[in-house]
């Protein structure tokens, strides 16, 4: 088997290979309050490299975190480990290249005072400011910032640079969000009421110092974990409590969310989805100039998508990556292996290109224009683009057709048409892409006995290897029994043996299904949905209307004697509310002459 890390147009090498360690003594641990301009006490804790001299000058890495920023253990735990030790191997490695590293909780989490009513707020970006303005007067600090995350942290990493403080050199936000709306809440109007559940009793539990939430989700995390740590002046833990008490008044997105189902609805404090998005800051992040490493998962909730849309968006220099792990890379997610147990890179050699990037803003010229990075599943390599799509790029129809089959005929006949009553009981479990934003594991497995359930088109062998790469355009022409509903599109590659791999899916609630001719808030490559409540639209019971929307990105080889199959159902009942909330559709999918149902794939020729 090939090994990924070796391949030709490995980002991870192409970032350049390890220098030497300018300290290799471990590091300091200290932390305090850093009181920003409202009088909110941030807690950091700061690492700085051991034999650091006193004329020493460095620059700081700086994550701003929901998550604890550090851990208080339990004995006998806390005599063996410190209270980075979640953290790790990022402090031994970041130090060791002669960088501190600043981790803090960000306000109304973890040891820091102040309350929170929504994530990513602006008065949570602007303590980022604050923050810098508190390095850059240490006496080790070198006056140069860069912020870098996974999740939570690589949003606040991307947001922190539209502060436009001359400090900050370069972020690096990783499997982050670009619309929260469709790559987390609400993929394709649909309602991800699992992990915004689970989200929020995680986070209404952490900013109460309550570790035992970690038995129902972590529970090797809640062998050892006390709680969250205090800062080190904080000796009666005095502070830490009144911060505790100022945290019972937080608000959670679960809450936010639960009776709502459109973009434009109204948050508690007002605001709308857009607002915490990063392209509503889109031009903040865009006058800062700041180079941006991207990095995410082709399988990882809708993140993929939002490396593709921040590639297209944002005038920045960028370096966009999409892999084949799970979220936060640390489990391999491709389901073509998936026997696989090590992930590639490995955790010491990705931070490591992190930080040669990082190297090259601070120390070098920084980077010019931008690149994009994907691997292509299947075929196993990774390809590189300056444009999306990649050159090459061009749409391929195939039409659903008699006998379940997919062709690249259109039909021909006046008739034909299929039902399929919906089975609520359909799931994808609870380790798909949705639940990966849970650190789970990311399986598709047994995806023939599951399509039994569903309604499914597949192709005859491909007659030669073809690349598809980019978001497929599903098409259907529907009618349905009832007013609302949902189609959970799979897209599949079956091999000669009649094995079935999950390679990616979609999803749509119908009452979206209005195709918007007006200019969309950022450029997408897919039909233009707004999910604002002015263009929902029940469906006419028994009238065939058009549904088209895309599936998530992609890159995968579909080798000769594969064929591609469509599997489509109605529920997700693990992940996902049902549509409509009483009742059992039917839908009929037509495939004739007048209404046309096919998928719409995007092929890449070989130049």
């Amino acid at each position: 088997m090939t090994d990924p890390n070796a391949l030709e147009n490995n980002p991870f090498k192409e970032l350049g290979e390890i220098p030497e360690n300018k300290y290799d003594n471990g590091y300091t641990l200290n932390s305090t309050y850093i009181t920003v301009r409202d009088g909110v006490k941030i807690a950091a804790t700061i690492c700085l490299p051991k034999g650091l001299s006193p004329n020493d000058k460095i620059p700081t890495l700086l994550t701003q975190t929901r998550y604890w920023r550090a851990m208080e253990l339990r004995i006998p735990f806390r005599w063996l480990f410190d209270s980075m030790i979640t953290n790790a191997p990022n402090p031994e490695i970041v130090t060791s290249r002669g960088y501190s590293l600043i981790y803090t909780d960000v306000r109304g989490t973890g040891a820091s005072s102040g309350t929170r009513i929504i994530p990513f707020s602006e008065e949570e970006v602007k303590d980022g400011s604050d923050i810098v303005d508190w390095i850059i007067t240490q006496p080790w600090s070198d006056g140069n910032v860069v912020s870098k995350g996974i999740s939570y942290t690589g949003t606040t990493a991307e947001l922190f640079s539209g502060n436009n403080h001359q400090a900050i050199k370069a972020v690096m936000p990783g499997h982050g969000f670009w619309d929260p709306y469709t790559d987390v809440a609400f993929p394709g109007g649909c309602y991800d009421h699992a992990f915004m559940q689970m989200w929020s009793f995680l986070g209404k539990n952490l900013d109460l110092n309550s570790p035992k939430v970690f038995s129902q989700i972590m529970p090797e995390v809640w062998l050892f974990v006390k709680g969250v740590k205090a800062v080190s002046s904080d000796m009666d833990l005095k502070l830490l409590q009144d911060a505790i008490t100022q945290h019972k008044s937080n608000l959670y997105v679960y809450e936010h969310t639960v009776k709502r189902d459109f973009r434009d609805d109204k948050l508690p404090d007002g605001t709308i989805f857009d607002d915490l998005s990063i392209f509503a800051r889109k031009e903040k992040i865009e006058s800062s100039k700041v180079p941006i490493l991207a990095w995410c998962s082709w399988y990882d909730s809708g993140y993929g998508d939002a490396i593709i849309n921040r590639f297209m968006n944002l005038s920045n220099p960028t370096i966009a990556i999409l892999g084949d792990w799970t979220h936060g890379a640390g489990l391999p997610a491709n389901q073509f292996y998936p026997d696989r147990t090590i992930v590639t890179p490995k955790p010491r050699d990705r931070i490591n290109a992190w930080l040669n990037f990082f190297d090259k803003c601070v120390y070098g010229d920084g980077i010019q224009g931008k690149i994009i990075y994907y691997y292509t599943l299947a075929e196993e390599k990774w390809k590189k683009s300056r444009v999306w799509p990649p050159k090459g790029h061009s749409y391929q129809k195939w039409y659903f057709s008699e006998n379940y089959s997919l062709t690249r005929e259109e039909p021909a006949t006046d008739v034909g048409a299929d039902n399929y009553k919906i089975n609520f009981r359909t799931t994808t479990g609870r380790n798909n892409r949705w639940w990966a934003l849970l650190g789970l594991p990311i399986t598709y497995y047994n995806r023939n006995k599951i399509d039994e359930k569903l309604l499914c088109y597949t192709s005859q062998p491909f007659g030669a290897d073809t690349e598809i790469t980019g978001q497929i355009i599903l098409c259907l022409y529907l009618a349905s029994t009832h007013e609302d509903g949902a189609i959970f599109a799979y897209f599949e590659d079956v091999d000669e043996k009649g094995n079935v791999t999950y390679v990616t899916d979609g999803e749509f609630r119908l009452i979206h299904r209005k195709v918007l001719s007006t200019e969309p808030p950022y450029k997408i490559l897919i039909p233009y949905h707004s999910y604002n409540k002015e263009d929902a639209a029940p469906l006419v019971p028994g009238e065939i209307t058009e549904v088209k929307f895309g599936l998530h990105a992609t890159s995968v080889l579909i080798k000769k004697g594969h064929r591609i199959k469509i599997a489509i159902a109605g529920a997700d009942k693990d992940t996902f509310i049902r549509y409509p909330k009483e009742g059992r559709p039917t839908i009929t999918i037509s495939r004739n002459k007048e209404f046309p149902s096919y998928i719409k794939l995007p092929i890449i020729t070989k130049e």
